[in-house]
């Protein structure tokens, strides 16, 4: 493992002291950004300019007449919209400082709460303040969709709502709001300071990846404590790109080149990716699809196992530069530790260089895989055919969750140096495959011969067509049967007859077969008859 200086090793005197727990307080507007973005009538224009109205002459007035400079900031919070409003100006600090400053003559900060009953509490104070300072101002904005649009009383916050309107797109993923992975986005922000601190004047501008955004916007969300936190710092910070801002690739690549620069590792990881177009709203479905619920909605049916996904980047670079320039058969294996046994990635080691790290894999793994290997091989290997392991390292789940930083870094054979990084594992979105069975008879039991000498001749009555259903490890969790044919089967002229249409049955049964030799096994027992089909002969 390298024993480089990175991001989280950077010591409190060398970094930026924060005055705001970003852990908390960015989970809690992750769930706040949410709601905003499920409000569907929170982003109508009319509403959105009774908001702006309601911040600006009821608002605003209100907490600055609550807020005594040098002393706690007090505890209320205002309704949804007005929250909104509040929140998309804060991200914008020079703008809010000097809107501040110019009406109230004082910086007007937000309280730190971060659970529930202090939000409720905050909330109903307020109401109770706002009833008894605007009496003929509703608490919550009433403004109905099909009415006149107001006149705006402020173009420039209003800018600023429009903006951030799909704000929560970009942090959208469900690890996100995993505590593991704050923190881990945590160090990197104050790593990132410490960088705009150190090197800002070789830069012209810096780009902040996914992780450190994320940050970066809660942290502007507490006006007073980003001011007191960053006010040695206040003219560096306007060379960052902010969330909507278009991005050069040069600015990315400067940014890159300087963080491998203070800390010698990659600066993109799992989860904290650096998107060129920034300014675009991220609209596009991911390659996997796992939103999910904040529960698992899964509640009844015991037999389905929950699944967990974790998104996985390996960069890689070399460590001689001879190494980096010379042609070489030596190529890095990729591979799971467990299941996907077929799963093989190769890339060359001529491909990575001596002067930066470079992304190799970027993958969306089941958390059951338990981790990956990398083997370094020599293509040629016996009778001048396929490869030899020159050596393998291993990237367990379980280490990478271990650390802080969610990332580890491993060399090979004294060429190669790995990073691999994850995002925390999430529960994913169900997945299941439904695969043919053998019929059954009347009872759910398989019809074979073996059932045959067991029930000493006696024939099986009724046929069944049953499918099972395999979850994304292969276990079984229900089985499907489908009512076709009653009657016994004799040799002779006694068969089965095939059912009415009208009298087909569907069963869907919870739990797996029960087998009494080899393949040979009966359905689980029927707790409900999950559906009965009453269809036409077409």
């Amino acid at each position: 493992m390298s024993e480089s200086r990175n991001a989280s090793e950077i010591s409190e005197a060398e970094t930026i002291r924060l005055g705001v727990d970003l852990v908390s307080a960015a989970r809690r507007n992750i769930g706040f950004l949410r709601a905003v973005a499920e409000s569907q009538w929170l982003h109508e224009k009319a509403t959105v300019v009774e908001a702006i109205r309601r911040y600006d002459e009821l608002w605003m007035p209100l907490i600055s007449d609550l807020t005594v400079v040098g002393s706690t900031t007090p505890m209320v919070l205002p309704p949804l919209d007005v929250e909104w409003v509040w929140f998309c100006h804060t991200l914008n600090p020079v703008s809010y400082q000097q809107y501040c400053e110019s009406r109230f003559s004082k910086l007007i900060g937000k309280p730190a709460i971060f659970d529930e009953e202090n939000e409720e509490y905050a909330l109903l104070r307020c109401k109770n303040i706002w009833t008894h300072k605007y009496p003929s101002e509703p608490f919550e904005n009433e403004t109905d969709s099909e009415m006149p649009i107001p006149v705006v009383t402020n173009e420039e916050i209003l800018v600023e709502v429009t903006k951030h309107r799909f704000l929560y797109s970009k942090i959208s993923e469900a690890y996100r709001s995993e505590i593991v992975y704050l923190i881990a986005a945590r160090q990197r922000y104050k790593g990132f300071l410490y960088m705009v601190q150190s090197f800002c004047d070789e830069c012209v501008r810096l780009v902040p990846a996914s992780d450190i955004l994320l940050m970066w916007l809660t942290h502007q969300s507490y006006p007073t404590a980003y001011a007191e936190d960053l006010k040695e710092m206040e003219g560096d910070m306007g060379k960052v790109v902010t969330v909507w801002e278009s991005v050069k690739e040069k600015e990315m690549k400067e940014t890159k080149i300087l963080w491998e620069r203070a800390f010698d590792q990659s600066y993109e990881k799992a989860g904290g990716e650096v998107v060129l177009d920034l300014d675009r709203v991220n609209l596009v479905k991911a390659p996997v699809y796992w939103e999910i619920s904040d529960t698992d909605v899964n509640t009844k049916y015991k037999s389905m196992l929950p699944r967990f996904l974790l998104e996985v980047c390996v960069f890689v670079r070399v460590n001689s530069r001879m190494k980096a320039t010379q042609q070489t058969s030596e190529f890095l294996r990729l591979g799971m530790l467990r299941c996907h046994r077929e799963l093989k990635l190769e890339k060359s080691v001529s491909n990575f260089q001596y002067d930066s790290w470079q992304k190799a894999w970027h993958l969306y793994c089941e958390f059951g895989s338990k981790g990956i290997k990398l083997e370094l091989r020599h293509r040629g290997g016996y009778c001048f055919k396929g490869s030899s392991l020159q050596e393998t390292v291993t990237f367990h789940w379980n280490d990478l969750l271990r650390i802080s930083s969610l990332t580890l870094e491993r060399g090979v054979a004294q060429e190669l140096r790995i990073h691999a990084s994850i995002t925390p594992p999430v529960q994913a979105p169900y997945l299941l495959k439904c695969v043919p069975d053998r019929v059954t008879d009347d009872s759910g039991v398989m019809i074979s011969d073996v059932i045959l000498r067991m029930n000493r001749y006696r024939p099986q009555e009724g046929r069944w067509l049953s499918r099972t259903v395999l979850d994304h490890a292969g276990r079984e969790c229900f089985v499907i049967k489908i009512r076709v044919g009653e009657g016994f089967w004799r040799r002779g002229d006694e068969a089965p007859s095939a059912v009415k249409w009208e009298d087909r049955i569907i069963e869907i049964r919870e739990g797996s077969w029960s087998y009494v030799a080899d393949s040979i096994g009966k359905a689980p027992v029927q707790r409900k008859w999950l559906e009965r089909q009453h269809q036409k002969n077409h």
